[in-house]
């Protein structure tokens, strides 16, 4: 390929990491036996590609610059990041790592860590048995991923805030500041042990140090005495506060003509202004993107990133800031948050294409084109398992018959409990459902409702929250049968239809009424009444039309014989003993066009069932007031922090995890989170603020949760302790102890919000109370509903996580987003009073 280096061709066809360095001209592939060693006076291309559910590969390039490589060897790294793109069909996304600030996602590709190497001249193919048994003291910073800075060998470099390691020749001291994270603390482990094993062949003793405990501890005696014994650590200054997010008015917006910076008014960011031909550059502060379109020619694009990199440099910031470098048609989520109007494009996906080309064979070959199967549905929950379903009216329940309970009315709210057994473990599947026409009275009382009914029995509860017409598999899965009518059955909706004076079609035993059919499998089969028009029909689907006591069966042109047989079973249900008039599309009488008020258009395209998304897994946390959430890449199942609340978007349905040393108390607190995650836009194309919502706490995780990890089930055995507590033991091969206080420091709750009230000294964290532990448990459970904030309907809990302190100053260069959520005359004292009332334990 013309203007592209040899050592790129034929590259990104399986999943995985190669890495190249640049020695002179030439690039010099890296053996995988050296991933993750990187050399100051060097640059890296790396090409990370992961095979997504689609089946597509995607490309990941990022260029390297270690602190003490030349100018001439960065520009080079820019240029070959280029021609690599263009070797993948230009549909990568690049991005600039410098040393010591490199990206969440790039560090992800290197677990544990990446140990810095200070060193002239890489020696890639240095030996596995080449040991340095000098001492070396590291700054260990990072709670999903491990950043590690070696620090002078001096007490001065030693503070409350951070985690540092020594390791010597014969021992590896691990230093846990006052006020640092216990996330920090267990992302510090994984330093340790990887050292251990790397650097001392797995023989020697670890060592951890309190700040600020010296009585009866040998081991902070000697650790003390490395530094010619002990001292205090003089008090951490304030961090400056960095605001993460910009003002439009503070952004700028250039287009580069010939590495000539051309300023444009920012003001306005809309999509249209980006021209084809041209490539921009869009300064945000904390991240610079740099945008090609998609008619620019790799020299043209190499300018352009040469005239980044001369523009980062004359700013003076090429230490402090993240550069995504994009071509059109791949841009990224946060590029595209900076613009008002995005469009979407739809686009004809490679599964429908390859389903056309599948259908053109057969049709091609004699076959019947609406014969060929569809895919077999996937087995998400047991079958055999006990449903009880409740009506909720006005704040109380009332339980439904066996035949009621799978006859759901669309103006009605609803608890569902599906019970069964799971690995020898008892699960309890909790649902909100809450109709299209169903008052805001009832679809408020709901999820209070439902998190009491969970919280009281035994085994392991998770509660969801759906909506019609929005509702999963998983839903569909727990009814044999389900028809979903118009109308209502409680009395908040029949006084709501007596006061409108309009029954919405309510449905009426000898009436006339449509009912679309579907069904996951033969027995798992439901019928929804939708509106009595034409339109309401779909070729993919079959229907039930009602008119008085004749029923008709209509077949679309594209249904399936699956469909078919789901349809027979129906119809035996919604109306035993009765005939129906079979009709195939487009031979229907006219008594069938009559019943529907008369022929018009409807869908007559093939509907397929989506392709599933890759799943995105988000730590969260509030700051006065805001939700912030910041995407954990290459997780795992070790992401899944105790001490935190986590959000795994599926796209179309989200899980809370919440872990049990964590600050939600209470399940409403828990699908709140959900909520703001949705209606507030923070992750972009979200289709719609009724996405369900899973509520998973740690310890009750179910199989269609755990499939998203490589989970090991034994780990489940060690659920004591914080995390630092719980890897500590597994580090040493002791068992974690039952009962352990809790050490992770969380403030008062009547403490003003983004002021940390974790003592700022060993002296003061020893006049500090330990507080009670708090667990997602069943006690608080009414509170929350009670104090919500009027003007969004959320709960003003920015006291649900605590935070965090800065892991360093890069960390407000994440891809973390944040929205006003609540009213801006609710102080922050106030928002953290309405959760701070009263602990939970868990049951």
């Amino acid at each position: 390929m013309k203007g592209v280096d040899d050592a790129f061709l034929g590259v990104g066809d399986k999943p995985g990491l190669e890495i190249w360095c640049i020695v002179g001209s030439s690039l010099v592939p890296v053996a995988k036996s050296q991933h993750g060693k990187f050399y100051a006076r060097n640059c890296y291309i790396l090409l990370n590609t992961t095979e997504l559910k689609t089946g597509v590969r995607r490309h990941d390039v990022h260029y390297w610059v270690g602190e003490e490589a030349k100018e001439e060897d960065c520009l080079m790294a820019s240029d070959k990041a280029v021609e690599l793109d263009a070797a993948l069909g230009s549909n990568t996304v690049q991005y600039r790592e410098t040393q010591g600030e490199e990206s969440d996602n790039f560090l992800s590709y290197f677990k544990p860590c990446i140990i810095p190497v200070q060193s002239q001249t890489p020696q890639h193919m240095e030996g596995p048995g080449h040991k340095s048994i000098r001492t070396m003291m590291f700054r260990c910073e990072g709670e999903h991923v491990a950043r590690i800075t070696e620090v002078p060998f001096s007490r001065s470099s030693l503070n409350h805030k951070g985690v540092f390691v020594v390791d010597t020749a014969s021992k590896i001291f691990i230093f846990s500041g006052c006020n640092s994270s216990m996330q920090t603390r267990a992302k510090a482990l994984d330093v340790v042990k990887h050292l251990k094993e790397n650097r001392h062949s797995g023989r020697c003793e670890i060592a951890v140090i309190e700040d600020g405990k010296l009585v009866g501890d040998s081991d902070a005696g000697e650790f003390w005495n490395l530094f010619g014994g002990y001292a205090p650590i003089p008090r951490d200054l304030p961090e400056a506060v960095r605001e993460e997010s910009m003002d439009i008015s503070s952004k700028k917006l250039f287009w580069i003509n010939k590495r000539i910076l051309v300023s444009m008014e920012p003001h306005l960011l809309d999509r249209e202004i980006l021209n084809s031909d041209r490539s921009y550059i869009l300064d945000c502060g904390t991240e610079i993107f740099l945008w090609m379109g998609m008619t620019t020619l790799v020299s043209e694009r190499k300018a352009s990133v040469t005239a980044l990199e001369d523009y980062i440099h004359s700013q003076g910031r090429s230490s402090n800031v993240h550069t995504v470098i994009m071509t059109e048609g791949h841009e990224t989520g946060d590029f595209k948050l900076h613009f008002q109007h995005w469009p979407k494009i739809v686009e004809m996906k490679l599964y429908d294409a390859g389903r056309e080309k599948v259908a053109a064979i057969f049709k091609h070959q004699g076959y019947d084109v609406t014969e060929i199967p569809e895919d077999k549905p996937q087995q998400l929950i047991s079958c055999n398992g006990s449903l009880k379903v409740w009506l909720v009216d006005r704040g109380c329940t009332t339980l439904l018959s066996t035949e009621e309970q799978e006859q759901l009315y669309t103006g009605d709210c609803y608890i569902i409990r599906y019970s069964y057994v799971e690995d020898g473990k008892d699960y309890h599947l909790f649902f909100a459902w809450s109709g299209k026409n169903s008052v805001k009275e009832d679809r408020v009382s709901t999820t209070s409702l439902m998190s009491s009914l969970a919280d009281s029995v035994k085994g392991h509860p998770v509660v969801a929250h759906v909506f019609e017409g929005r509702e999963p598999e998983l839903f569909f899965s727990i009814f044999k049968s389900l028809i979903i009518f118009k109308g209502g059955r409680s009395a908040a909706y029949k006084n709501h239809v007596l006061q409108k004076s309009d029954s919405n079609g309510c449905h009426q035993k000898d009436g006339v009424a449509l009912f679309r059919v579907q069904g996951l499998k033969h027995d798992c089969v439901q019928a929804i009444q939708v509106d009595l028009v034409a339109s309401s029909l779909n070729s993919s689907h079959c229907y039930i039309l009602q008119d008085g006591g004749s029923y008709f069966t209509w077949l679309g042109s594209l249904s399936s014989p699956s469909d078919h047989n789901i349809l027979d079973r129906m119809m035996n249900t919604l109306c035993p003993l009765k005939q129906s008039l079979l009709v195939r599309e487009g031979s229907e009488p006219e008594d069938f066009w009559k019943a529907l008020g008369g022929r018009s258009e409807y869908s007559k395209e093939k509907h397929v069932k989506g392709w599933p998304s890759d799943p995105h897994l988000y730590a969260c946390r509030f700051e006065q007031g805001l939700l912030k959430v910041k995407e954990v890449f290459s997780f795992c199942q070790d992401d899944l922090a105790t001490e935190e609340t986590l959000i795994l978007d599926c796209n179309d349905e989200i899980y809370i995890w919440v872990g049990l040393h964590s600050n939600v108390t209470s399940k409403e607190q828990a699908l709140d989170i959900g909520k703001m995650f949705l209606q507030d836009g923070i992750v972009l194309d979200r289709r719609s603020v009724e996405t369900p919502v899973y509520i998973i706490a740690e310890g009750d995780e179910p199989a269609f949760f755990t499939s998203f990890f490589n989970w090991d089930s034994s780990k489940q055995s060690s659920m004591v302790g914080n995390s630092f507590e719980r890897k500590l033991a597994l580090l040493k091969g002791l068992s974690p102890k039952l009962e352990t206080p809790d050490r992770s420091m969380r403030r008062p709750s009547t403490r003003r919000l983004g002021v940390s009230s974790e003592p700022t000294t060993p002296e003061h964290q020893q006049q500090q109370p330990t507080p009670a532990r708090r667990a997602f448990g069943s006690a608080s459970t009414g509170r929350f509903a009670r104090e919500r904030s009027p003007a969004t309907g959320l709960s003003p809990s920015p006291s649900i996580m605590s935070q965090s302190p800065r892991s360093r100053s890069s960390s407000t260069t994440s891809t973390a987003v944040a929205r006003r959520l609540f009213p801006a005359s609710l102080h922050a004292s106030e928002a953290v009073h309405a959760f701070s009332n009263g602990t939970a334990r868990r049951r």
